[in-house]
């Protein structure tokens, strides 16, 4: 055999070998492999097992078959619980916006309510809020529940609950009308007052007789209303008060005053109640000067005593209803029983509803002799005072004069 030969056959028995052994190097490495994953999967699984046996010893009562529901998939339980988190949040926004209202508006129309005790159900049903319930659960938050006063309220439609909350549990303020009857007004006079103050009701017809005074009582037999007996002062009503309320007013505080007054001078002159009324509305309607009152006064009980007419043309102004335009000729000539210029002693009864001051001057004149009286000139409202006839022509005289020269105007200084 060639040498050449020979050392080529070994070369190529030596190249087989190592072909060998590197192909039993990489079966070997890949059984390594092999085991190597099959090792991370057994060991994985194992940690699955003790990671589901966890789960079924921590479910309620610790059954098998809970453990297995307890055990779902963590992402599923995950979602469950953030449903529940949204769900509950949700609950509390809409609570929060039905009992708390953010920006809720003013409401609406004002409307008046009344409010009675324990008011929810009456305020939701008159539509001031729009459940009782709510209005109820939020007073109570607020902590207001027992602070909702029972009154007359103005409230709007639709309103927001603390608004209705803040309105109620503030005391109301009762409406009031005020009403001042200047002395000396008669009924036709105080029942233009009444109507334009927006009493309801009719003023006259409520003041023709009353269950709280009889006239007879004081002397007024043939009395044919309450006239003089409607005390003139100002009065403050509720707003809803009609006109028989304040008739009624009137007459209450007639028979408070009339208890202070001392009658018995008055009564000495053989006059009752109604006969002092009836000179006291004279008084105020011919004079204005307080000083000059009892003086009025003493006029009136010396020409009573005289038998001399009374001459005042205030009883006619009031027969004719005329208290502002002169009197005409025809008026002052009048049959009328007012008309003390041509029919002697008092008229029939009060020609207007006298105040306090006046009633006690004609129930105690002045001590003096005067029968007549005259406007001073120059003066706002004051009168001259005279004893005789020859006095109080002079006193004409001197007014007729400064009346001429003053343009035909009344001769009077006021501001």
């Amino acid at each position: 055999m060639p040498e050449d030969w020979l050392d080529e056959g070994g070369e190529a028995d030596a190249r087989e070998r190592e072909a060998a052994a590197e192909r039993e190097r990489r079966r070997q490495e890949r059984e390594a492999r092999r085991g190597g994953h099959s090792r991370r999967v057994r060991e994985a699984r194992k940690r699955r097992k003790r990671m589901e046996s966890g789960r079924g010893r921590g479910g309620a009562g610790g059954s098998g078959a809970r453990g297995r529901a307890g055990g779902g998939s963590p992402l599923t339980a995950r979602r469950l619980v953030g449903l529940g988190v949204v769900a509950i949040g949700l609950a509390f926004v809409w609570v929060g916006w039905t009992v708390f209202q953010p920006f809720h508006g003013d409401g609406g129309e004002r409307i008046n309510v009344e409010v009675p005790e324990g008011a929810g159900a009456d305020l939701a049903e008159q539509g001031v809020v729009a459940n009782s319930s709510v209005f109820e659960l939020r007073a109570t938050l607020a902590g207001k529940r027992s602070e909702i006063y029972p009154g007359t309220y103005t409230l709007a439609e639709d309103m927001s609950y603390s608004e209705a909350i803040e309105a109620l549990s503030t005391i109301p303020v009762e409406r009031t009308v005020t009403i001042t009857i200047p002395e000396g007004y008669s009924r036709p006079q105080a029942a233009e007052i009444a109507a334009g103050a927006g009493l309801s009701g009719d003023y006259m017809r409520a003041s023709v007789e009353s269950e709280l005074l009889d006239p007879a009582r004081y002397g007024g037999r043939n009395a044919q209303s309450l006239e003089g007996f409607l005390f003139p002062a100002t009065y403050e009503l509720p707003a809803e008060a009609g006109a028989a309320a304040l008739v009624n007013s009137q007459l209450r505080a007639f028979e408070d005053r009339l208890a202070g007054i001392d009658l018995r001078y008055a009564r000495s002159k053989n006059l009752t109640v109604y006969d002092v009324l009836t000179i006291a509305s004279m008084i105020d309607r011919e004079v204005s000067i307080p000083r000059e009152r009892r003086l009025a006064a003493a006029v009136i009980y010396n020409r009573l005593s005289d038998g001399i007419p009374l001459g005042i043309d205030a009883t006619t102004r009031f027969a004719v209803d005329n208290y502002t335009d002169p009197l005409t000729q025809s008026e002052l000539d009048s049959d009328s029983l007012y008309n003390t210029r041509n029919r002697a002693g008092l008229p029939p009864g009060p020609i207007g509803n006298p105040g306090e001051e006046a009633i006690r001057a004609a129930a105690r004149p002045a001590d003096s002799n005067v029968l007549y009286y005259v406007v001073e000139p120059g003066t706002c409202g004051e009168h001259s005072f005279s004893a005789t006839y020859e006095e109080f022509e002079a006193d004409v005289a001197a007014y007729n004069q400064a009346r001429e020269e003053a343009g035909g105007q009344s001769p009077t200084d006021c501001p």
